[in-house]
């Protein structure tokens, strides 16, 4: 018999959230110099250190130091973070719904600030639907890194054979795999609603107006 499948875990960021800093950046500089920018500085390797639990003050003024011409748009992506978050993903929000009125198990692991994900919280009533969401920068450990995952597992009582694990990295989908995880890469939502109901967990077509669950916000 097939394991039976109970449980989607889901990425954020690019996924069921708008995080990209473009959407910042496009404020304060032509948007053809940002991508130049993001590289010289290297935003993404900088970034997945707070991601690890390093904090803001320590990483601006560090960067600043060794960037000392870009201090103002360093500094501005802490000052303004919530700017670079244009929103929530719409449809995979509906998914989200959807999954939540049939009865699925929803958690969520995400790499994300300790300091900044708080606002998060505040701005996005989507994540009252998840039981938990494991933060990296509360863990101190990022995916793909195998120990953020089995924390994940070993909280929530789960075996990694009955989650299905959604990113819309190629390497955090591979590394759920590793352990034994239904892994899939996100895309946009209509490939997404696809791959899950291939597995049984939604309908290939939206339901109408998906009710959220009892004390969901």
């Amino acid at each position: 018999m097939p394991p039976t499948l109970t449980t989607v875990v889901f990425d954020l960021g690019g996924v069921l959230v708008d995080w990209d800093p473009r959407h910042l950046y496009r404020q304060l500089m032509p948007e053809h110099e940002i991508d130049g920018f993001l590289d010289e500085i290297g935003f993404h390797e900088w970034n997945r250190s707070q991601d690890a639990g390093r904090p803001w003050a320590e990483a601006v003024a560090e960067l600043a130091g060794t960037h000392p011409h870009r201090r103002e748009l360093i500094a501005a992506y802490a000052e303004r973070y919530d700017e670079a978050i244009a929103g929530e993903v719409a449809g995979t929000v509906a998914l989200l719904d959807e999954l939540a009125a049939r009865g699925t198990r929803l958690l969520a692991l995400t790499n994300w600030s300790a300091e900044t994900f708080p606002r998060a919280r505040e701005r996005f009533g989507f994540l009252d639907r998840f039981e938990g969401i494991v933060v990296s920068g509360e863990e101190r450990v990022v995916k793909p890194e195998p120990e953020v995952f089995h924390r994940l597992l070993e909280r929530y009582h789960l075996a990694p054979t009955e989650v299905v694990f959604v990113d819309d990295s190629p390497a955090n989908v591979e590394a759920a795999r590793r352990l034994g995880m239904t892994g899939l890469r996100f895309t946009d939502p209509d490939r997404l609603r696809a791959d899950l109901a291939d597995l049984g967990l939604l309908s290939p077509t939206a339901m109408p107006n998906p009710e959220p669950p009892d004390g969901a916000g």
